[in-house]
């Protein structure tokens, strides 16, 4: 069986990718570690390794201090929002075999919600909608 190479950030790397996605500019590994503070007790050596993943994965870039060219500031490539659109959709294949209905079902049974979150999941369903009439239209 074809091993699928994995795109997507781990649970830790994760963390990085929020401290880099909250950050307006670069950061080098020593900026990120000291922002992760309290959320995790990597390493800097740790810190480093996951930040090597992740831009072997294509989700950071970075660049060369000009001062010091063993210093490197990174950036995150992909959004917060591209990369939880794609975890969402490999959750909902591997455990409810491409079933979204079925996933959305899972995740709402057995909890409460409140008015205002009812209202939001009616907006978020009619927008939906909308968007597959829209798809439907330009067919």
């Amino acid at each position: 069986m074809k091993k699928i190479e994995e795109t997507m950030p781990s649970e830790s790397e994760w963390l990085i990718m929020e401290v880099l996605w909250e950050s307006k500019t670069p950061l080098t590994s020593m900026e990120v570690l000291n922002r992760l503070k309290g959320r995790s007790n990597m390493t800097l050596r740790m810190v480093r390794v996951l930040m090597s993943r992740l831009s072997g994965k294509g989700l950071l870039g970075f660049t060369v201090d000009e001062n010091d060219a063993r210093v490197y500031h990174y950036h995150a490539i992909k959004s917060k929002e591209e990369c939880l659109r794609e975890k969402s959709r490999r959750f909902v294949n591997s455990y409810f075999a491409g079933s979204r209905t079925s996933a959305v079902a899972a995740l709402l049974q057995g909890i409460t919600l409140t008015d205002g979150q009812i209202q939001e999941l009616e907006e978020i369903l009619e927008k939906s909608k909308e968007q597959d009439q829209e798809r439907s239209r330009k067919k």
